[in-house]
């Protein structure tokens, strides 16, 4: 079967699964303002890596596991993106300014925050590394395309969402924690629709 998956599938499967990882990166972009090329990378790098490993995932774990995870995947990227977005929400609300020693920035990209969205954002890739264990066909291929694609459209993301965050940083806040909110919402209706 290999065959089974085409390259112009691969790359559609990756572009889809890569636009949560790219609004989070608008998200992160409007919430720091000023982006630097650090932030650029580190958000691409984890969201990209976390995107080519759970496939891989996947795949390892095959059907025995996959029944369990699929039972709470939905659940566990709705409940961290919910957090998030939530914190987000609240911080934006309460002004920024005078908060408890927090400083006047928030940066996304870093530490628990970054790994928890990278977690969240790619999730759904667990499911895909699942299928194609069953089609029989390598995992490897998919999950790089997968990887490089979320990488490269999250590096696009966050730059866009520097670009237009730096005047109103409040408001941009305000909409990347909205984003969130909404990217988790999606995840559970799919889920329970498809149910």
């Amino acid at each position: 079967g290999e065959p089974a998956v085409s390259w112009l599938n691969i790359v559609g499967l990756a572009v889809g699964l890569a636009m949560d990882a790219f609004a989070v990166s608008v998200a992160a972009g409007l919430t720091v303002g000023r982006v630097t090329r650090r932030h650029v990378f580190r958000v691409a790098w984890h969201f990209g890596l976390f995107q080519f490993l759970m496939p891989v995932l996947g795949w390892l774990a095959g059907t025995a596991v996959a029944e369990h995870i699929r039972a709470y995947d939905h659940w566990a990227a709705a409940g961290l993106l919910g957090l998030i977005g939530g914190k987000m929400l609240h911080e934006a609300w309460r002004g920024g300014h005078g908060g408890a020693g927090a400083g006047p920035r928030r940066d996304p990209t870093r530490g628990v925050t970054l790994v928890v969205l990278s977690i969240a954002t790619s999730i759904d890739a667990l499911a895909v590394g699942v299928t194609v264990a069953f089609l029989d066909v390598s995992i490897w291929l998919p999950s790089a395309v997968i990887g490089v694609v979320a990488g490269a459209l999250s590096a696009v993301g966050i730059t866009f969402g520097g670009r237009i965050g730096p005047r109103r940083r409040r408001w941009a806040e305000a909409a990347g924690g909205a984003v969130l909110l909404a990217i988790g919402a999606r995840i559970l209706i799919a889920h329970l629709l498809g149910a």
